[in-house]
């Protein structure tokens, strides 16, 4: 049993509604990047980094940890679609922003973070809130941190996974 400090629990209840949500839990099924990470799993790390920096930074710390959980709502298995890899990069925004509209009452910065969050590969696409810019860095660190293997090392990769085993159902 994991215990809870305070910041995490706001977190836990900022994002309860979405965490719950059936949609959202069917990212647990779709592998992202490497080492076994879920997509779930990669946007529970997102939201929670995003919601951390802009927590210390005091900027709209709860649309952040939204914003990071939702973007990349995609529910895409790329094995099963004939898609290249550059491709699903440009087009998986426009899926998630998609799902997330359909699914929830989602705020602009919300919208904004999830449409713009692989910027600075999709140059078009540029963050328009200092909140989206810090879910797309978020993003980037976490994406790295996966994909060097490093994340699977981190006992906070075992928090989080405990974290949304937990609290998807309790809060």
């Amino acid at each position: 049993m994991i215990s809870l400090n305070s910041r995490q629990i706001e977190f836990a209840t900022v994002i309860r509604d979405l965490i719950r949500n059936e949609k959202v839990q069917q990212m647990e099924y779709i592998k992202h990047h490497v080492g076994g990470v879920s997509c779930l799993e990669h946007s529970i790390f997102v939201a929670y980094l995003s919601f951390v920096i802009c927590k210390k930074l005091n900027l709209d710390a709860a649309a952040a940890a939204r914003g990071g959980l939702l973007h990349d709502l995609y529910l895409c298995d790329w094995n099963k679609e004939n898609v290249s890899r550059i491709r699903r990069l440009f087009i998986h925004p426009q899926l998630a922003l998609k799902n997330a509209s359909e699914t929830f009452a989602i705020t602009n910065v919300e919208k904004d973070i999830i449409e713009n969050h692989m910027w600075p590969l999709t140059i078009s696409k540029i963050p328009h809130h200092r909140v989206s810019a810090i879910v797309s860095l978020a993003d980037k660190i976490c994406a790295t941190l996966e994909m060097c293997g490093v994340y699977a090392k981190m006992k906070t990769r075992r928090r989080l996974y405990n974290f949304n085993s937990r609290y998807s159902y309790a809060i």
